[in-house]
């Protein structure tokens, strides 16, 4: 979380991670301070003073229950919409650094098949056949757009995941 914060990525979360970030610091104003990156405070600070919060927004912001993420892909579906692109070019990505419950593979399934690249920082069952992991991790991309991208590391996981978002910001010719 913090790679992410300090590299300017927003971060959108739901589900148990909730508990760990609040605990944190990641979900209130004072987070916003400690963590983000220089762009990311700005746009926060921005948009948490114009809603007359007298502050930043927090760095991370929470949208529900792990079975919430429905919110995270109506956004991202009006992201796609508003700038005319699939979901799948969007610079985003999903992770579940710890997946808490057998739900959370199924979640991420469903953020592949929205072509959202998904980090996983368990190694999942799924990997047993060589031929399953080379689809999950990279035959999708060409099918779908997403892919399962498993990490332990989380410095790594953060690296591998920002790499993506840079990547798909240049492909819609964003700044990164």
């Amino acid at each position: 979380m913090k790679e992410l914060l300090k590299k300017n990525v927003l971060v959108v979360a739901t589900g148990c991670s909730a508990h760990a970030l609040a605990k944190a610091g990641f979900l209130n104003s004072e987070g916003t301070e400690k963590y983000a990156g220089e762009g990311l405070k700005a746009v926060l600070t921005a948009i948490g003073e114009a809603a007359g919060l007298g502050g930043p927004l927090p760095p991370v912001l929470h949208m529900g229950s792990c079975v919430d993420n429905s919110r995270i892909g109506d956004l991202v579906t009006a992201l796609a919409r508003y700038l005319k692109v699939d979901s799948a070019r969007l610079p985003v990505a999903a992770s579940a650094p710890e997946p808490q419950h057998e739900k959370a593979l199924s979640i991420g399934t469903w953020a592949v098949a929205m072509g959202i690249t998904t980090h996983l920082g368990v190694v999942p069952p799924v990997l047993g056949s060589p031929e399953i992991a080379k689809l999950l991790t990279e035959g999708l991309t060409e099918v779908i757009g997403g892919k399962f991208y498993v990490e332990t590391d989380p410095v790594k996981a953060a690296e591998g995941l920002i790499a993506d978002i840079r990547t798909k910001r240049a492909e819609l010719g964003l700044p990164n």
